[in-house]
């Protein structure tokens, strides 16, 4: 079996909101790319040592031996719980998946940490999917999931960051700052399926003068033979102006460098990328 027959489109969900619509993505992707989901869904392990170290601190309530058992009981039935929740959550994203036309599902239930099972798990990974919150930060508008941080940082993988709603992507907006991750961005992606017939408007922010000029041209040529192009150099903030196309751009992905140099540079809370899928009501494609 060669390379390309293995990878797939790795979709991560959980019990939040954002399940569907990672769901939706990966169904989007999948068929553009030609390739499987592999739908992913992770209980946090919780044995019956943990649970009793967890709930060591009854022992300081005077809780007795019969009573500390009770403990454990129902926290390894909570344990179960959490596992049939997966079980379920798993089996109607793989319906949703179908629906949308994916023929190819696999679903992989694992206990663990979230992230780092994504990473064991995108080997063969050509996109990984993530909602941009997780369960327990969904309606918090001013966080994105700490996960989604780990994940991008840790992975060599691009990762797409589902909106909260699913809407197929119609147009594509590329946050450009001729770093050598948006370079590598417009190299990887420039002629990938994954865009096929999209529109494309290349994003310069803060930028002034003839040599952001000069690299703006560049990035336009790289698409200009397969897609209609168009181009935004602006001396304003990024985390103002990019926001901005996208909102103005109906049915938009937004396509960026995760780490880049400056105004797209640093992948942490309070960053550029951060602000971005903070702020943006759409899907973010963020390669490295």
């Amino acid at each position: 079996m060669g390379e390309t027959a293995m990878q797939n489109v790795l979709a991560a969900i959980d019990a939040s909101a954002y399940a569907a619509s990672v769901c939706g993505h990966a169904g989007w992707a999948a068929k553009r790319l030609s390739l499987p989901v592999e739908l992913l869904h992770v209980v946090q392990r919780h044995d019956a040592v943990t649970a009793r170290r967890d709930l060591s601190g009854a022992i300081g309530l005077g809780v007795k031996s019969d009573l500390m058992e009770e403990l454990v009981r129902l926290s390894e039935e909570s344990s179960r719980t959490e596992i049939d929740k997966g079980r379920v959550l798993l089996k109607a994203g793989e319906q949703v998946l179908r629906k949308a036309g994916v023929a190819d599902v696999a679903t992989l239930h694992r206990h663990g940490g979230v992230v780092e099972t994504i990473l064991e798990r995108e080997d063969h990974a050509r996109l990984v999917v993530m909602g941009k919150r997780g369960v327990g930060h969904e309606y918090a508008s001013d966080a994105i999931g700490s996960m989604i941080e780990r994940v991008v940082r840790a992975s060599g993988k691009p990762v797409l960051v589902a909106a909260r709603e699913f809407a197929e992507p119609e147009h594509v907006v590329f946050a450009y700052d001729a770093s050598p991750a948006a370079e590598r961005a417009l190299e990887r992606l420039v002629n990938s399926p994954l865009f096929d017939g999209l529109p494309i408007t290349i994003v310069m922010a803060e930028a002034e003068g003839d040599r952001q000029r000069e690299q703006l041209a560049r990035a336009e040529a790289a698409f200009a033979a397969s897609h209609p192009v168009t181009t935004v150099l602006e001396r304003g903030k990024a985390q103002q102006v990019i926001p901005g196309v996208v909102a103005a751009t109906g049915r938009a992905l937004l396509l960026m460098g995760a780490y880049g140099h400056s105004p797209i540079r640093r992948m942490i809370v309070g960053s550029t990328t951060a602000e971005m899928v903070r702020t943006v009501k759409a899907p973010v494609l963020m390669v490295r």
